[in-house]
């Protein structure tokens, strides 16, 4: 008896995906860009360490406030529409399976053929159908606030921790150099592993995080430098 294949659509992950990869690459980031400003207007170890730790705590809780707000309201549009489409096919239903044949016709069936996969589908479930045909909305994609703001924090904590580290051990005289360094290693990681994650191109997600990686750690250093303060 041949078993048929159940095929792993990366499309699936897509939710969590992003908010782990902003999160991790925004960790690695802004904190190692905070480092390297505090370190190219430092003397002392301690305020980039402190100004490292802040940025992580303050980052974290950023991030996942940020991405519960706003996924949040995209689920509130959701479910708005979804409210909306469901008093529609209770007032209108003659207009809304006209709407859903019109679609099918678009996409290349018949009108015959059209109207009858519009009256099965809306026999099977008349609300899921318009959702995802002409709402665009299924269950892969809803928004899930709480989701994506766990994995973004997580993921912000896990990439800003190196830096951290790395502001602790690495030589006070090179840590700049030490900073991008490694960042640059971490998020060329991240990239690589998002890739791998989302089915992407390896090569282009690296190249593209690095050089918007090494562009933003430039400028921090800049601030630092241009500010001309000694903080001991």
């Amino acid at each position: 008896m041949n078993r048929v294949k159940r095929e792993n659509h990366f499309v699936k992950r897509s939710g969590w995906l992003r908010a782990s990869v902003l999160g991790a690459n925004d960790g690695i980031l802004s904190t190692t860009s905070l480092a390297i400003g505090v370190a190219a207007a430092s003397v002392a170890r301690e305020p980039i360490i402190l100004a490292t730790l802040a940025g992580l705590v303050a980052g974290a809780l950023s991030m996942a406030a940020g991405e519960y707000v706003s996924v949040s309201s995209q689920l509130d549009v959701e479910t708005a529409d979804l409210k909306r489409e469901k008093h529609e096919l209770d007032s209108i239903p003659e207009i809304e399976l006209n709407e859903l044949s019109k679609i099918y016709e678009n996409r290349g069936l018949t009108s015959d053929l059209a109207i009858e996969v519009a009256k099965q589908l809306t026999a099977h479930n008349a609300l899921e159908a318009h959702a995802r045909d002409e709402l665009g909305l299924n269950e892969i994609s809803r928004a899930k606030p709480l989701q994506a703001a766990f994995a973004s924090a997580t993921s912000f904590i896990v990439g800003g921790i190196f830096p951290l580290l790395i502001s602790i051990f690495a030589p006070l005289s090179q840590m700049i150099y030490f900073q991008y360094g490694f960042s640059i290693m971490f998020l060329a990681l991240s990239g690589t592993v998002a890739a791998k994650v989302g089915g992407s191109p390896i090569s282009k997600s690296v190249v593209r995080i690095c050089i918007w990686g090494t562009i933003a750690m430039i400028m921090s250093a800049l601030i630092g430098y241009l500010f001309g303060v000694s903080v001991n």
